[in-house]
């Protein structure tokens, strides 16, 4: 008996979860297999209701967390009740630091019927996994200011990397390519010719590992090569490891090549503990309500948290049903208000086929 709790969160939040939790409900039945949900509703709303007081998400909340199998997200924020950043720094990485969710896991696949703007290339172009290190680097908060608000003022943000981090985001890298039977090639995404010490470690360290994966084909790219060969030859991925920042600014031009944020999912991870599963997009808080939300980035989500469970079939009964939804021609559209359908009935067409 799985336990999943579910954070639908802000704006079209709830709506997209409510499809993905239907997935789960689906494929469940069909491949046989318990599971629970414990629903949180933290988020704007009720941190707006308590006053903007205290923490968003309370610590308690998170030993809750740690006792569950998987975390089910929707979305996070809304500025029209709590100012920007509040939420995102007081929900979202408080959970990715304290349960050091520290695998930030992307697959870039682009599925027959959706539009790409590589008007030149297809579905078996485009599939490839990007393994985001997600707890250190320029997003571990350290630096500060000198002489603030003056004409003199020094603003000072530094890149933290350890041996530590770097060895298990890159050993995981290996791990995933070495065990994936369509894949054989990682590639490191750095900037070793600029960054000489935070990303020598890096590619010291993605050598030295790699001693222990000689079936892996390694290959090296600087994060400015690799947004260009991303738009001219994405077929050469296959798997990509890379720190936080290169990470975050990679992944949104793959989800833009796979056809937008519409169908992005992740999952941040923590192969020892608890992980959490979510689409990409925002909380789009103009859609909540109209039934005109996007949920397939929801439903994907869902189904890479059944995969990293282990139900791998019932994982790839929403794959496939993904993949045959936006191939029937019913879905017209991945942006919000344009499908042709509403959020419920992409919902019902994706657990029909399932």
């Amino acid at each position: 008996m799985y336990k999943i709790a579910v954070l639908p969160g802000d704006g079209i939040g709830q709506e997209v979860v409510n499809e993905g939790l239907k997935c789960i409900k689906t494929a469940a039945e069909k491949t046989g297999f318990d599971y629970e949900t414990v629903d949180y509703d933290f988020g704007a709303e009720r941190y707006a209701a308590e006053g903007m007081k205290g923490e968003p998400l309370p610590d308690s909340a998170l030993s809750e967390l740690r006792e569950m199998d998987a975390i089910f997200l929707g979305a996070i924020g809304d500025e029209r009740k709590v100012p920007r950043g509040v939420l995102e720094k007081g929900i979202l990485l408080k959970m990715r630091f304290s349960l050091d969710l520290y695998i930030n896991l992307r697959p870039i696949k682009l599925y027959h019927g959706v539009d790409t703007p590589l008007k030149d290339k297809g579905p078996e172009d485009i599939d490839f996994i990007v393994v985001r290190e997600n707890t250190e680097g320029l997003y571990a908060g350290v630096g500060g200011f000198l002489k603030k608000g003056t004409p003199d003022e020094v603003a000072i943000q530094e890149m933290v990397n350890t041996r530590k981090g770097v060895e298990r985001c890159v050993r995981y890298a290996y791990e995933l390519t070495k065990n994936d039977p369509d894949r054989k090639r990682l590639t490191l995404c750095d900037k070793a010719n600029v960054l000489t010490y935070a990303h020598d470690l890096w590619r010291r360290t993605f050598d030295e590992v790699g001693g222990e994966y000689p079936e892996v084909e390694k290959d090296y790219a600087y994060v400015d090569a690799t947004t260009m060969w991303m738009v001219k030859n994405p077929e050469w991925f296959e798997v990509i490891v890379t720190c936080n920042m290169f990470g975050d600014i990679i992944t949104d031009l793959g989800a833009m090549i796979q056809g937008g944020m519409g169908i992005a999912a992740s999952g941040n991870i923590n192969p020892h503990g608890v992980s959490m599963f979510e689409p990409i997009h925002g909380s789009a808080p103009k859609y909540k309500g109209t039934n005109k939300a996007n949920p397939l980035a929801a439903i994907c989500a869902a189904g890479m948290m059944l995969d990293h469970l282990g139900e791998k079939d019932a994982a790839k009964s929403i794959d496939k049903a993904i993949a045959e939804s936006l191939s029937s021609g019913k879905i017209k559209d991945l942006a919000a208000g344009k499908m042709g359908m509403g959020t419920t009935e992409v919902g019902d067409l994706v657990a029909e086929m399932i």
